[in-house]
């Protein structure tokens, strides 16, 4: 994407200079977490309306099911080409136009009157959703590139839960004083700021001033290290964020079977996640200061599995949840920045449309798996226990994508001795 400010005039005058505020990579990451954060608002709008939307459509709580997991649904079909369409549009006009399909859809899904109405609202904005998530992790490496990756990839995940606290905290209470229709919505004038700020205050990093045809020549196809590296790197996150998932999903109903209210089931289990906001930040603090990714992913993931095995053995519920959150943050600023580390700037949005296509299949699947597997134990703690065997196996993930990652280093050494002797 052409940057506004590297334009000069038609004749020959030095374009304005951009303000001094901007070019800080913090500020444009602030404006990153903000906008992300519109994301998990929307997300969680529709459980956290759930029974007045019920009553008011006459639908099944399977309908509202699907109302909540098809926002998510169009990442398995869309990462890869909205990564590509990053690239060839940019990021940032790219990212507008995702935020303008979170507004409408948000505002078809508040007007809906009956389910078919509220479901292609809903999928519309999950489309949105989906494009604007993978192109601001691409928007963030491009500012951290120099380093800093884990620390600001971690601050920017850290935005998913922030914005699913938000809606839980706020929508509940707006509705029952307004109606279910109002604080949906608000989620389309959440998505409204994200837009403006991405539109008219987000600039992208001065180093991006390279010439709109040679990034297009560079970035125009991904060679299969490339590929692999997106494939195996969406692996090892989607294992990791899937196992985090079906704890959150499947824990209520362990909680629930030791003698747990639904309530207090649900307020534990948020503890996890209030924790991740905390855990997560200075997970990717750490792997920055001690400068050893694999050490920190493979540590975490092992302490997380462990703690997930005993959340159906120790006694004091709340103590157990409250471990997994600060057990798993960690991992996830490091597994974000293996793919910046590793592929060219330019092929990094379509490599990062790879990363969350995997990614997304593999939130499907566990998700699907780890309910198959409570059906045929009959045990409420199977799933968990599946949960702690999946995240475990983020090991692997980190595992195959150093292979390919060294494979083609070798391959690259080999090459060169060849032309030199």
């Amino acid at each position: 994407m052409t940057d506004s400010h590297s334009r000069a005039s038609a004749g020959g005058a030095e374009a304005p200079r951009r303000p001094a505020a901007l070019t800080n990579r913090w500020v444009a990451l602030a404006i990153v977490f903000v906008t992300r954060t519109t994301m998990g608002y929307q997300f969680q709008a529709i459980a956290s309306v759930g029974p007045l939307i019920v009553t008011d459509l006459g639908l099944s709580w399977a309908q509202l099911g699907s109302l909540i997991g098809l926002y998510m649904l169009p990442g398995a079909f869309l990462a890869l080409p909205g990564g590509m369409l990053g690239q060839r549009l940019g990021e940032r006009r790219t990212v507008v136009a995702s935020l303008a399909l979170m507004i409408v859809g948000g505002i078809i899904t508040a007007a809906a009157h009956g389910y078919a109405a509220a479901l292609a609202g809903r999928v519309l904005a999950g489309v949105g959703a989906v494009l604007m998530n993978v192109l601001l992790a691409k928007m963030v490496a491009d500012w951290f590139v120099g380093g800093g990756m884990s620390t600001a990839m971690a601050i920017m995940l850290t935005s998913w839960p922030v914005g699913l606290g938000l809606a839980a905290a706020t929508i509940g209470g707006l509705a029952t004083r307004t109606s279910w229709r109002t604080a949906i919505l608000t989620t389309a004038a959440v998505s409204t700021l994200g837009l403006l700020l991405i539109a008219f205050v987000y600039r992208d990093p001065p180093r991006r001033k390279e010439g709109a045809a040679a990034r297009a020549e560079e970035g125009a196809r991904l060679s299969g290290r490339e590929i692999a590296l997106g494939a195996t790197g969406g692996f090892a996150w989607g294992c990791f964020n899937a196992s985090l998932v079906a704890v959150i999903a499947f824990g209520p109903g362990l909680l629930v079977s030791r003698g747990l209210s639904l309530a207090d089931a649900g307020y534990v289990v948020s503890a996890a996640i209030l924790l991740t906001m905390i855990s997560v930040p200075l997970g990717g603090l750490l792997t920055d200061r001690v400068g050893r990714p694999n050490l920190i992913i493979v540590a975490g993931s092992v302490v997380a599995a462990i703690v997930m095995t005993l959340l159906p053995v120790i006694d004091h519920s709340l103590l157990a949840f409250c471990l997994v959150g600060l057990a798993i943050g960690g991992p996830p600023g490091g597994l974000m920045a293996l793919l910046p580390k590793t592929v060219a700037p330019a092929r990094l949005a379509t490599s990062f449309g790879i990363y969350y296509t995997v990614f997304y299949i593999m939130m499907a699947a566990i998700q699907s798996l780890a309910g198959v597997v409570r059906d045929v134990s009959g045990s409420a703690a199977a799933p968990v226990l599946f949960a702690a065997l999946v995240m475990a196996s983020t090991i692997l993930g980190l595992a195959l994508f150093r292979l390919v990652e060294h494979a083609s280093r070798a391959g690259g050494a080999l090459t060169r001795a060849h032309d030199l002797s």
